[in-house]
Parts: structure tokens; sequence; C-alpha cells
């Protein structure tokens, strides 16, 4: 297997992986497109063109254009996906943050009703062969296995997907050819007058514009996985899955207009394309086609998930690392959490036919998202101001228009999507607000002030020793600062004599991958400051990284971490390090508002679910003292207290 790095550039290999992991969703939208436009609707020849001269512009202008040639532009040193984007804009302007998150919120509801819909669509063909066969019961039961899997690691089937997939394409490709050859004038759907003529002439353009949209749902995952196959790779292989799609979509074309005065029903345009002994092959192919494309859909919730941690967006969760593969995840709490959700769909809809009507709806609000975030992005990089406002206009149309169609699923099932987003929103904003009311309350002291007082308490051998080695967690950005509250748990609380006090702290990124160090001897030999510069993907261990530091400072003779106790000391052991956790609490006297009043309140309930500030940092817990103290305290200055005696 190529390594990683190799991976990036253009080669055989890298469109192959692409092939495998980023085209899943967009290519399995051929499996369902064309059931949705039509619906209840008699087949016709204007219905048909019309959506066919809609289904090539839409994967032309929304996919080709503004997400392989413009949006793959902003790699944030090689890394895609809407919180890198956010990353590399955030600076420009405070109120990002909200579409950044209103996208990822999007995402996340679509890798809920992802999976139900592409496997139930591809489950349901058996039915054509077996009628009444209970299709739902197959679905559940592939949605399952699906998520339980996860937490052993994918990579053992991951390899597997590129081939699948190159298979998937290419057998649309020739079902399509099957159709098109005895009927070439078909090709002259692409003529825009078509889609025109559709939209400004039928009274349900907007319902017709919601099932068109389905054939570009999945553009995201092309800049979401920019990071695994490289802009180039992801380039390449558009080409080839576009031409695959759109022979499919014709070939289907070319089958309807074959039927044309007649309702739909039951048949599925995909299916009717493959001879009947093929049709079990092809069954089987498609239902591998779905399962890649909802393992696609976990992994990048996974990804998301792990990235809005480390940007303070989301609760600290627990994230394991199952295999050595780069960039491999499980978050076990995101997990279940999707597998409920997609039960969940499965029993409300129970047909994918009804599914669809919920679909599409979190997606183009996503897409709307990136449009905005693009726009910045341009705006970074000097783009001229006309070429910025043509990109914003032609986007802000077309999502727009797309939204207004999908707005109507709104009472068919959109408001699943809806209702699904709009939580995970409330929990991304209040848990980001939350930490912006509590900055607001943390108050700082020139450390410079106590060097002479912490190197007496060093030494003041009348206090019992707390720790050879006292580790605190800060969250000043300068080294000449300090909370007043580490200083008062020092001094005050219990004052904690220690042979070295340690102050970490860390910095996350706007760049993925860094990893870095800075060492700040404040006090040589009694207080020492370590600033770690961490990518938005780097695992936050803290506990293993300070080791690190640690042993290279020890290596280097700049620290000594011998035990100081005359026993220990002569038989050169190291003396024990005690890290301090301070968690703060929420005081019944504080000046907060009604509004920030209950977003503390909602921010303490997630902080109770998620994962210890302690486990959070990966710290060892048998070294770890926790202390509570308020986030702020205030008095009523009016108060009039009188003495008696």
């Amino acid at each position: 297997m190529a390594n990683h790095k190799d991976l990036h550039k253009l080669s055989a290999a890298g469109l192959l992986v692409s092939l495998g992991i980023i085209y899943g969703d967009i290519g399995t939208s051929p499996l369902y497109v064309f059931s949705v436009i039509i619906g209840d609707r008699v087949i016709t020849s204007d219905l048909i063109l019309g959506s066919l001269s809609c289904i090539f512009w839409t994967l032309t202008l929304q996919t080709t254009i503004k997400y392989v040639i413009i949006t793959l532009r902003a790699d944030n040193k090689g890394e895609g996906g809407i919180f890198s984007l956010y990353s590399l804009v955030k600076r420009r302007a405070r109120w990002l943050i909200i579409p950044a998150m209103i996208g990822g919120c999007a995402l996340l509801a679509d890798g809920i009703i992802t999976p139900p819909i592409t496997i139930s669509s591809a489950i349901e063909g058996l039915a054509l062969k077996y009628p009444g066969l209970p299709t739902v019961h197959i679905v559940i039961v592939i949605i399952s296995a699906l998520f339980f899997i996860q937490q052993f690691g994918t990579s053992f089937i991951g390899k597997a997907f590129g081939p699948l997939m190159f298979i998937w394409f290419t057998m649309m490709a020739v079902l399509g050819l099957n159709y098109i050859i005895p009927s070439v004038d078909i090709f002259l759907s692409f003529n825009p007058y078509y889609a025109y003529k559709l939209l400004s002439s039928n009274p349900d353009a907007f319902l017709i514009l919601g099932g068109v949209f389905l054939c570009t749902t999945g553009a995201e995952a092309l800049y979401s996985d920019l990071g695994h196959c490289g802009r180039s790779n992801i380039r390449i292989s558009w080409i080839y899955v576009k031409v695959c799609l759109l022979l499919n979509y014709l070939g289907q074309g070319v089958w309807l207009l074959q039927n044309q005065g007649a309702k739909l029903g039951p048949a599925k345009p995909f299916y009717e394309l493959m001879p009947q002994w093929f049709l079990i092959y092809g069954i089987a192919i498609a239902t591998v086609a779905a399962i890649i494309a909802s393992q696609a859909l976990i992994s990048g919730s996974f990804t998301l998930i792990a990235e809005a941690v480390r940007l303070n967006l989301w609760p600290k969760v627990k994230i394991n690392y199952p295999t050595i593969t780069k960039g491999q995840l499980y978050v076990p709490s995101v997990n279940w959490l999707l597998w409920v959700g997609c039960l969940v769909v499965v029993f409300i809809f129970q047909e994918s036919i009804k599914m669809e009507a919920a679909y599409g709806l979190s997606i183009t609000v996503a897409m709307l998202m990136t449009t905005i975030l693009v726009a910045m992005y341009l705006k970074r990089r000097k783009f001229p101001t006309y070429i910025i406002a043509v990109f914003i206009i032609v986007y802000a149309i077309i999502e727009l228009t797309f939204l207004a169609g999908n707005l109507t699923k709104i009472f068919h099932g959109g408001w699943f999507t809806i209702l699904l987003g709009t939580i995970l929103f409330t929990v991304m904003y209040a848990w980001s607000a939350a930490r912006k009311i509590k900055n607001r309350y943390v108050k700082f002291v020139e450390i410079e002030d106590y060097y002479p007082l912490l190197q007496e308490l060093s030494e003041d051998s009348s206090v019992p020793k707390y720790a050879s080695q006292l580790v605190y967690l800060t969250s000043a950005n300068f080294s000449s600062e300090l909370e007043s509250k580490i200083i008062y748990s020092i001094l005050q609380k219990q004052p904690k004599r220690a042979d070295v006090y340690w102050l970490v702290h860390v910095d996350v990124t706007d760049e993925p991958h860094t990893l870095e160090y800075k060492v700040n001897f404040l006090v040589p030999g009694k207080l020492i400051r370590i600033d770690f510069r961490l990518g938005f993907r780097i695992e936050q261990r803290i506990n293993i990284l300070f080791r690190m530091v640690v042993e290279e400072l020890v290596k280097k003779g700049e620290v000594d971490i011998t035990s100081r106790y005359d026993s220990l000391n002569k038989r050169q052991i190291v003396g024990d390090f005690r890290f301090v956790v301070l968690e703060k609490v929420l005081s019944k006297a504080n000046r907060l508002t009604f509004k920030e009043r209950l977003i503390m309140d909602y921010y303490f309930i997630l902080k109770h679910l998620a994962l210890s500030e302690e486990r959070g940092f990966g710290l060892d817990l048998s070294f770890v003292t926790v202390e509570k103290v308020p986030l702020v305290v205030s008095y009523n200055e009016n108060i009039q207290l009188k003495r008696l005696n």
C-alpha cells in the first residue's frame, strides 16, 4: 500500500483511494434521484429532458466548478473540510464561527440520514426479484453491523474500497451506455433550454429541484477528504466519476422516455437498466457501494467531531485510534449516537422513497455555509473583488433556489434533519459561548510579583511538601501572566510546597498538524513554563507530550527532577509529579444575564456528560488533583450589615 504522503501525489494508487473514500455519497445518488424527481407524476418528455439538463448543470456548476475547481484551492496545509476552512479565515471576522458551526452540524445531520437512505435504496432492489421481502430488517442488520465494526478500525476493508468503487462506477457507465447507444440524441438534454423550460412551466418546479439537488449530495466530501487524497487525485478521478454518473443518468432517461404517459409506481429506474440475469449481482454491487458511502460518512463524522473538540466547539469526548493508519479514529459516543439516529430514521420512514423526502435539506445549508467561508478565503487571498462578487451572487442564487426547493420537504420528513441539526447546533453554540463567558471572568496577575514568594515557599521546610514536581494547566497566553486562581491554589487554599513548579499551556493552531513546544525558565530550577503549539488535528495527549519534553530537558541537563528527599536523592530516584486541575463551578451569587445563565446551565449539563478535563488532556489520573473553584462570585455592594453587640 502506498504511504500517505505518496497518495497526495498524482498516482494510480492515489486515484484508486480517492474513488474509494470520496465518491461514495455522490456515487450512489443514481439509485434514487429519478425516483424522487418523478414521484407520482406522469412521465413526460419535458419532465425527463428537463431533469437531465438540471442534473448535468448541477453537477457542472455545483460539484465541478464550486468544489473541484474553486473550493479545493482552500487547503489548510493539505487538509480540507469546513473546520479547516474556518481555521484559515477565522481571524478575518469573529462571526464566521456561526456559519462554521451551522455547516458542521448540517454535515453531522447528513451523517445520520445518508446510511439509511443509501442502504435502503440498494436493498429495496431485492423486492423486484422477491416481492414482499421485508427489506427493513435487512437494512437494520447491515447498519448495525457497520457501526459495530467501527471500534475495531476499518483499514482492513478500507483497502478494498477503491477497486470496489471502480467496479461500481464502471458498472453504472456500462448500464447507461447500453441504453444510450441506440438513442444518442439523449445528449441533447444537456442543452440548458430544457432545464429552463421545465423550471419555468412546471407548477411543481420547486419540488422537482428538491429531487435534482440529490445528485450533488456528497460534493462536500470532495473537500472534506482533501487531506486523504490530495487535490490532483481528486480532480482527475472526478472526471471519470462524472462521466460514469452522467452516462447512468442518461441511460435512466432513455428508459423513462420509453415509458412516457405512465407513472413510475414501484419501479426503480436504476434497476430497470439491468438485464434480469444480472439483477442479483447488480443489487449486491449496489449494496457494497451503499455500505462504502455510509462508511465514508461515518469516518467523516468522527473527524469532524475530533476537530470540533480541539477547536473548543464540542464537549471533550473519548477518541480512540484503533489502527496505525494515519487519520483513522473512532469516537465511541458519536458512533453509537449515529447508530441510534440511523435506526430512528429507518423506523420512522421505513422506505427509501420516504427518507428521500427528508434528505438534502441539511446538505443545502452546509453548502451555503461553505460558500460564505470560501468567499472570505478568496478575499483573504486578495482575489479581485468582482470575482468574489460573481462567486457569491452565482452560488447564492443556485443554493438559495435549491434551499427553497428543499424547504418543501419540511412537512414530509425534512423536520427530522432540521430538528437534528438544531440540537447539534445548540451543543456547539453553548460550548463555544460558555468558554467566552468563562474567559471574561478569568483574572490574571503579573507572575513576576510572585517569584520571590514561590521561591521561599519551595524552600520552606515548615510547610509539608505537596509534591516534588507540581504541574498546573494554564490558559494564560503570555508567560508574564497567570490566573489568580492558580496563585490562590498554590499559596492560600492549601499551601503547596514543591521543588519545582511547572506551568503547561496548550495553544491550538490554525494549521492541522503543528507539533511544537517552547520552554521558558521563569525562575531557573523553580518555575518553568512549557507552551505546546498543537494543530487542530493533533491529539492532545498532554501526559505523554509533557513527559517527552521533561525527558529532553533532563537529557540536556536543563532541569534536575531527582527527588530532594535525602533517602531518595542519594539513590538518584526521580521525584514524584502531580498535576493540579482547576475545575470551574458556577457560584450562586453572580452577575450573569438570563441568557448567559441559560448558556452556563446548559454548558455544565454538557460538561457532566463529557470527559473530565483531566481525561480530555490524557493525564494519568493517579497523579491528578482536581480542585473546584467558583467561576465568578460577586456580592451585592448595597448590603447594609448591622452589628448588634
